[in-house]
C-alpha cells in the first residue's frame, strides 16, 4: 500500500481546537478557580531547593488594547538554570540543576491582573548554529478569546551587551519594538508587561 499521500506526522502545528477560551483554570489551576480536592495547581514552585544562581522575581499584567489589565490570563515560564541548562531529557550539553523546575505556572490576580514568578537569573544557552542567545525566559500566554496561546520572551534590561548580540532578536525588522522583549531591573528582581494589542504591542513569535 502507497503512503505517497499521507502526511508526515512529524510536526503539528497548533491549532484553534486547543483552545485556550474560559475554562483553561479548570484544568491547568483547579484550586486558583475554586476547585479543591483534584490535584495541587502545578509549576506554582520552580525553585525546590538549594538552587544555584541569582534568585529574582518576575511580575508584571497583561494588557488588552484599550490598556486595560486581563484578570484572567494565564502564564507559563520555560527556561534554563544558572548554568544556562535545562531540566530536560533532551539537555546534552550536561546536568542541570536538579533544585529547579525550569518552568512555572501562574494565572493572573483575579483584582488586579498582575503575575509572578519566584525563579533565578538563567544562564546564556547556545542557538542552532551554536551562537551564544542572550539570557532569557521562554513565555506562554493564555487567557479568554484568545484561541491560540501566545508565545514571547522576556530579556533582562541589564544584560545590554548579551541582547545586542543575540540572534532572535536580531532577527527583529522593527527595532523600536526590541524594547516590548525587555524587563526593567526593579527591587528583588524584574518587571515585565505583555500588551496583547496597541502602540505598545508585545514581540509575540509563530512557533
Amino acid at each position: 500500500m502507497s503512503h505517497a499521500n499521507y502526511q508526515a506526522l512529524t510536526y503539528l502545528k497548533e491549532s484553534p481546537s486547543q483552545t485556550a477560551g474560559p475554562y483553561v483554570h479548570i484544568g491547568c489551576v483547579p484550586t486558583f478557580a475554586g476547585i479543591e480536592g483534584l490535584y495541587p495547581d502545578p509549576g506554582q514552585e520552580m525553585i525546590t531547593g538549594d538552587a544555584q544562581g541569582t534568585r529574582i522575581r518576575i511580575e508584571g499584567q497583561v494588557f488588552d488594547g484599550t490598556g486595560t489589565p486581563i484578570r484572567d490570563a494565564m502564564l507559563e515560564i520555560w527556561q534554563a538554570d544558572a548554568a544556562g541548562l535545562h531540566n530536560s531529557p533532551s539537555e546534552t550539553r550536561g546536568e542541570a540543576d536538579p533544585h529547579f523546575t525550569g518552568w512555572g505556572r501562574q494565572p493572573t490576580d483575579g483584582e488586579t491582573g498582575t503575575f509572578r514568578f519566584d525563579t533565578v537569573k538563567p544562564g546564556a544557552v547556545p542557538w542552532p548554529d551554536g551562537r551564544m542567545q542572550a539570557p532569557h525566559i521562554s513565555v506562554w500566554i493564555v487567557a479568554r478569546g484568545i484561541n491560540l496561546g501566545l508565545h514571547t520572551r522576556i530579556y533582562f534590561e541589564d544584560e545590554a551587551e548579551a541582547n545586542a548580540a543575540d540572534p532572535l532578536l536580531a532577527r527583529i525588522e522593527h527595532r523600536n519594538r526590541v524594547p516590548t522583549l525587555i524587563a526593567g531591573k526593579i527591587d528583588g528582581g524584574y518587571r515585565f508587561h505583555i500588551h496583547l494589542q496597541g502602540d505598545r504591542e508585545t514581540v509575540f513569535f509563530d512557533i
